[in-house]
């Protein structure tokens, strides 16, 4: 990425300015430099970390609205620091955006079994990035409204208190809670999308619910997305 040209189209393109607060963690200066100022030309207020062990401390003075996170980082990668910010309840509902060197498939799989919700590979584009970090933050806002609203018709989903979910219909239905289609859960899992319907059946059957959307409401009052 070309740092002069990637500021200028910054520059150029509107954005959410609300002030919205991210913190960035990476062990690369170059990199931290180059997407800080990004961000912060689009409008974000950026807080940084070289490390997971370095951001821990930064989540116990403060709440951003989204993490951007390495993965291999030296004293804590990003695997364990996403685990301990989901296994804390302050922290638990932050979206997480992992950036890793590793893009394939298994690699991708383990970066959002461990927690996070988008996974990107360097090098990447600017204005990817900016469009994953806007949409997870919608999708945060509209979360916010509907546990606030208390859910459709003033009620939460209701399922069997017994049903358990495979490790594969876990990992299907956190892709159907982030919205994407049968096609596009296909690729990110490498299986057929075939498969990916029987697993959105028998979960439906499982749980009683009716269709998709009414699993994605299920998955994320359930804070499994």
């Amino acid at each position: 990425m070309d740092r002069s040209a990637t500021i200028a189209t910054a520059m150029k393109e509107p954005s959410m300015k609300d002030h919205k607060r991210l913190l960035l963690i990476d062990d690369d200066p170059n990199l931290i430099l180059l997407v800080k100022d990004y961000l912060e030309f689009r409008g974000y207020e950026v807080v940084t970390a070289e490390n997971g062990r370095e951001a821990l401390e930064i989540l116990e003075q403060d709440i951003p609205d989204m993490i951007i996170c390495d993965v291999m980082m030296p004293e804590m990668d990003g695997y364990t620091f996403v685990e301990q910010v989901r296994q804390t309840e302050r922290t638990s509902w932050i979206p997480v955006l992992f950036l890793s060197a590793k893009g394939q498939s298994a690699d991708r799989v383990k970066g959002l079994n461990k927690g996070a919700d988008v996974y990107m590979v360097k090098p990447f584009e600017p204005e990817e990035l900016v469009a994953q970090v806007e949409s997870s933050l919608k999708q945060t806002i509209r979360w916010k409204e509907h546990q606030a609203k208390g859910g459709e018709n003033g009620s939460r989903i209701q399922v069997p208190f017994d049903v358990q979910l495979t490790p594969t219909e876990l990992k299907v239905v956190q892709f159907v809670a982030r919205g994407l289609a049968n096609r596009e859960i296909a690729e990110e899992l490498n299986v057929s999308q075939r498969t990916v319907e029987s697993h959105v059946s028998n979960m439906l059957g499982k749980t009683n619910l009716h269709n998709r959307t009414e699993l994605a409401r299920w998955a994320i009052e359930n804070q499994m997305a």
